[in-house]
């Protein structure tokens, strides 16, 4: 039954879906950078983790994960230490919670 729910689409899952990846593809390798939680802990960036979660939960029940991953990101962040060990920085990759770091 799982696998059922698991592959039903709805409209707003495609929409996110789309944004997440015409960000991907078209934004992130421009910006230079990548998030926090990847660089520090290896895996998914948060842009494809949050793509898994929205085709996992769709995008009512996927805001709370979203909001767990984008808070780790700014943990991963923090513990990569202070600004200036490195040459690159930047704002985590996506979502509404600043992540400001440099590494």
């Amino acid at each position: 039954m799982t696998d059922v729910l698991l592959r039903v689409v709805t409209a707003p899952r495609r929409v996110v879906d789309r944004l997440i990846r015409g960000y991907q593809r078209h934004l992130s390798p421009r910006k230079g950078f990548t998030c926090a939680h990847l660089v520090a802990r290896g895996g998914q960036s948060c842009s494809a983790a949050v793509r898994g979660i929205i085709a996992q939960y769709g995008v009512i029940r996927g805001i709370i994960p979203t909001m767990l991953r984008f808070a780790a990101c700014y943990r991963a962040a923090l513990m990569l230490g202070p600004a200036g060990r490195g040459d690159v920085s930047g704002v985590c990759c996506c979502g509404p919670i600043p992540i400001p770091f440099r590494f």
